[in-house]
């Protein structure tokens, strides 16, 4: 196979990617590789400002039809309100990445407010299932597409300073396997289970106090950078991914031994 024909398997030229939490980190990485591949966009994220201002960017640098969407995944109608703004800007959806996440800090686990632990589980996991549903449905009536889980490896090794959090996102990797069954045999549904990236998130950590973590317990001895959570995505989003679904891919460093 030849260089061309490898990056044809690659090329989105013609498709329509949304991603949520689109307007930062992972996301919008993700929505710049999507775009660099030849995709429209949707950056769809809470604040409009910011998803706005991330579609006019790349836009501009790709020359790609890029919009912005405000979209808060744990508002169970706000699913409905996005999916219906892209058929109707768009006329379909061929990519979807459910990346919206949060994990709030706590002192302890019973300090752990219903509210906290609701707010945790409608962002993480019943955000993406709605969204997933109703796009996933359209999909798989029309011409298929792929959608693209983002986990984290914390649902594989929990630790008690984020359960709520790990807790969800084990449920999105069970999700993952679910719709790739429900959605056979033109939609195709992966995730990617990511560690540690030094995204904006990581301004907020003792940078110090990680790098001397990394080097002990992660094998290539650091965290990840933004974007090298590209491949992956571009591969799940693509063709190059035809007879990939029901998968869940670890992009940690190695740091999380036990099995998806």
């Amino acid at each position: 196979m030849n260089k061309d024909a490898i990056a044809a398997r690659f090329d989105l030229t013609g498709k329509v990617a949304v991603v949520t939490g689109g307007s930062r980190g992972l996301g919008l990485h993700m929505c710049r590789a999507f775009a660099e591949a030849g995709a429209d966009v949707v950056v769809a994220s809470r604040k409009a400002e910011a998803c706005d201002a991330a579609a006019a960017e790349i836009a501009a640098q790709t020359g790609q039809n890029c919009v912005g969407f405000a979209y808060h995944a744990g508002d169970w109608s706000q699913a409905d309100a996005l999916a219906e703004f892209v058929w109707e800007r768009f006329g379909r959806v061929d990519v979807l990445v459910n990346n919206a996440g949060m994990s709030p800090l706590y002192d302890s686990l019973g300090t752990v407010t219903e509210a906290l632990y609701q707010k945790v589980m409608e962002v993480n996991l019943q955000g993406p299932f709605r969204l997933s549903s109703i796009i996933g449905e359209r999909m798989a009536a029309g011409d298929g597409g792929s959608i693209i889980n983002v986990s984290s490896v914390a649902a594989v090794q929990p630790a008690p300073h984020e359960l709520p959090y790990a807790m969800a996102k084990s449920g999105l990797n069970t999700m993952t396997r679910g719709m790739a069954h429900a959605f056979g045999a033109n939609v195709r549904v992966n995730c990617i289970m990511p560690g540690p990236f030094m995204t904006d998130i990581s301004k907020a950590w003792d940078l110090e106090a990680f790098a001397q973590r990394a080097r002990e317990t992660i094998p290539l001895g650091r965290g990840g950078e933004p974007e090298e959570v590209v491949g992956a995505a571009l591969y799940f989003a693509s063709d190059a991914s035809s007879y990939t679904t029901g998968a869940i891919l670890k992009i940690d460093g190695g740091s999380a031994w036990a099995a998806a």
